[in-house]
């Protein structure tokens, strides 16, 4: 993430977390919670508000969390009831840990050209049964927007992403945004797993 998004996000951190957490985010969760192992390990990766966190450990699930934001993992934490590493994509280094990893709005602050990287780091971060769940605003492009660096997909990009890694998307969706007034914006949905090469 780069300086200017992260420091939009520590100097917004209250404001953009009470925007999120009351989002219905159930269509989502119904697609992803299927492929994770009962009372499996989640970890909620660039969690923001811990919003989709506090549901998964609700549902029983053990809840792994971090943000790249020390003022958002700090409200996140407090949310959660449980501690919020401050980390990046870059910094996630553990290997066979989780048999799911939500990355919801969270991958698309990092530059396309560490993208290949990521992927390598959360497919090692995987059980091998394990599945992912990314979403990208809809496009092909990197920009700047209300002072934050995004980088969109469309379903061509994010195959092209994951060819150079053992990851294939099992579905690829789009959605339109569930906050009021966003209702225009595009979500590229993808849920990936490890693919076992004999």
């Amino acid at each position: 993430m780069s300086n200017t998004t992260l420091t939009y996000y520590n100097q917004n951190a209250k404001a953009f977390s009470d925007s999120t957490l009351n989002v219905d985010m159930s269509a989502l969760y119904a697609e992803f919670l299927p492929h994770v192992a009962q009372h499996g390990h989640i970890l909620d990766a660039g969690c923001g508000s811990a919003r989709d966190a506090a549901f998964f450990k609700a549902q029983g699930f053990t809840v792994s969390a971090f943000d790249a934001s020390p003022e958002l993992a700090e409200l996140a934490s407090s949310y959660l009831q449980q501690p919020v590493a401050v980390k990046t994509f870059q910094e996630l280094d553990c290997v066979n840990q989780y048999d799911g990893i939500w990355c919801c709005a969270s991958l698309l602050h990092v530059p396309k050209v560490e993208l290949p990287q990521v992927f390598l780091n959360l497919q090692r971060a995987l059980k091998p049964n394990g599945v992912l769940y990314v979403s990208f605003k809809y496009g092909d492009t990197e920009r700047v927007h209300n002072g934050r660096e995004f980088t969109d997909l469309n379903e061509t990009a994010l195959t092209h992403l994951l060819s150079h890694t053992q990851l294939k998307a099992i579905k690829q969706w789009q959605s339109v945004d569930q906050r009021p007034e966003r209702e225009s914006e595009v979500w590229l949905n993808a849920l990936i797993k490890v693919v076992h090469v004999l």
